[in-house]
């Protein structure tokens, strides 16, 4: 059957090259379903504007769409270069001073490195490309590093410390301004950067609660030490989704680890019932290029068929000069996948009683929708938590979400093979969407349209989904 919404979901970046209202709605007509606000750039007052302009798109056309606060996390990053360039070579030793300006080898760096690193740690600066090690801590401020090969630095370049424990540490002071803003709009997830451990997750969901906000969590996995199995899947299980940041995490753990590391978080996300979030460089020729690569289009097709929730583009739509078009490329390539190659069924994994009474629920629906031949899966949910259940059952039946919650609706946006309608709550709200939707010709011309409806017998109660129903609509 041919389905009229992709599954796997579009993330999309805004920045100066879609910082306007006329680009949002763009985006948003290409086949963005969420967009990723980085706060590693720009200012509060940006910020405002494009929510605005992301909340308005998302009314006159109708669609919930997700918003996603992306903190910048301890993203250490060198100060400014004299002539904006440093050449090193192999042997050489310079300094990082949180307390200094760029004089003979002595480099200002944005961070008190001083506190945290170790003697014989490695350091990757200009985002890996040139490698050193800690040779000494010469002052509270300043560390001294031996240079390992040969290249040159430039001003505001990452800096990656793949063996440094930060020890909880990771939301620094601009971290916890921009929470505080955020809290205050209208954000449906908060991404953690460079999270080590599920106390991370925790730390940031006190913060939250706190402060009133019911943002769902990503966990950002780009460090050595989230990838630590035991690890990861504490992170998975604390967290409401989990991005593969690949970038970092190539540089920090090695590029031929992702691909890996890549399929492990997708099939954890999706034993736990958790959003998985695919990201860097997905197609990133189209920074420049109005078409994508073979190598590009097919590791979208890969994520897809692995069964991310989500794909996602970063300076494509964010600096690119063909941002609609990567959006249009992604889709297409996300439809063409879909309709022809199946979802891998995920390996079987020992999961709590909760989550095999859960499981049970949605695996049942999904059957019955297959066997009996439906058109589309209807849940009614209140959190979402629902919808999500059934989503991480990859079926390829589309699944509508009825829910009463705008917050809950636009956190679906991201979710699997989920489009989700904000209706109030009512024992036969399910059956009232159907009913609209085959009025509507939604699913287009039939003279039956046939839905499974998975509900409880107490409308609008979180976590009190336990009936299956069958419903033909004439």
């Amino acid at each position: 059957m041919s389905t009229i919404f992709k599954r796997t979901k579009i993330l999309a970046t805004l920045g100066p090259a879609t910082s306007t209202p006329e680009k949002v709605k763009e985006l948003m007509k290409a086949g963005a379903n969420g967009f990723r606000l980085n706060f590693s750039h720009g200012t509060h007052e940006e910020r405002l504007d494009q929510i605005k302009w992301i909340r308005e798109a998302s009314a006159e056309l109708n669609r919930p769409v997700a918003v996603l606060q992306d903190l910048q996390g301890p993203k250490i990053r060198l100060g400014a270069l004299i002539d904006n360039h440093y050449d090193v070579k192999k042997g050489d030793e310079i300094i990082l001073d949180y307390a200094a300006e760029h004089h003979d080898n002595v480099l200002p760096v944005q961070y008190n490195l001083a506190e945290k690193v170790k003697v014989g740690e490695p350091i990757y600066l200009f985002d890996g490309k040139v490698r050193t090690t800690v040779v000494d801590i010469p002052s509270e401020t300043a560390i001294t590093l031996r240079i390992e090969n040969d290249g040159f630095l430039m001003s505001k370049k990452g800096i990656n410390l793949p063996d440094t424990d930060f020890g909880g540490d990771i939301l620094t002071e601009k971290d916890l301004s921009d929470i505080e803003f955020g809290v205050t709009q209208d954000y449906d997830y908060v991404a953690l950067s460079f999270v080590q451990s599920e106390e991370d997750i925790n730390n940031l969901r006190q913060i939250l609660v706190s402060q009133g906000s019911d943002a769902h969590i990503i966990a950002k996995v780009e460090t050595k030490a989230a990838i630590k199995p035991e690890t990861l899947e504490a992170i998975v299980l604390a967290s409401d989704g989990v991005m593969v940041a690949r970038g970092d995490l190539a540089v920090e753990a090695g590029a031929e680890i992702v691909p890996i590391i890549q399929r492990q978080i997708v099939a954890l996300c999706r034993k736990h019932g958790k959003i998985s979030i695919v990201a860097t460089q997905m197609m990133a020729s189209m920074v420049d290029s109005p078409e994508p690569t073979r190598a590009e289009v097919s590791d979208v097709a890969t994520a897809s068929v692995m069964g991310a929730d989500v794909v996602m583009l970063s300076d494509e739509t964010a600096n690119g000069s063909y941002p609609v078009e990567a959006v249009a490329a992604m889709r297409k390539t996300l439809m063409y996948t879909q309709e022809n190659w199946p979802v891998v069924v995920a390996t079987e994994q020992v999961v709590s009683p909760e989550e095999l009474r859960r499981n049970a629920i949605s695996r049942a629906a999904v059957t019955v929708g297959v066997e009996i031949g439906a058109t589309a899966i209807i849940a009614e949910t209140k959190s979402g938590a629902t919808a999500a259940n059934i989503a991480a059952m990859r079926p390829q039946l589309p699944i509508c979400a009825v829910t009463s919650s705008a917050r809950a609706a636009q956190q679906l946006a991201l979710t699997y093979a989920t489009r989700s309608f904000i209706r109030p709550d009512g024992e036969k709200a399910g059956t009232g969407l159907a009913k609209e939707l085959f009025a509507q010709q939604y699913f287009g011309e039939m003279k039956k349209l046939t839905v499974v409806i998975v509900s409880g017998r107490q409308p609008g109660v979180t976590g009190a989904t336990d009936t299956i129903r069958v419903r033909n609509i004439e």
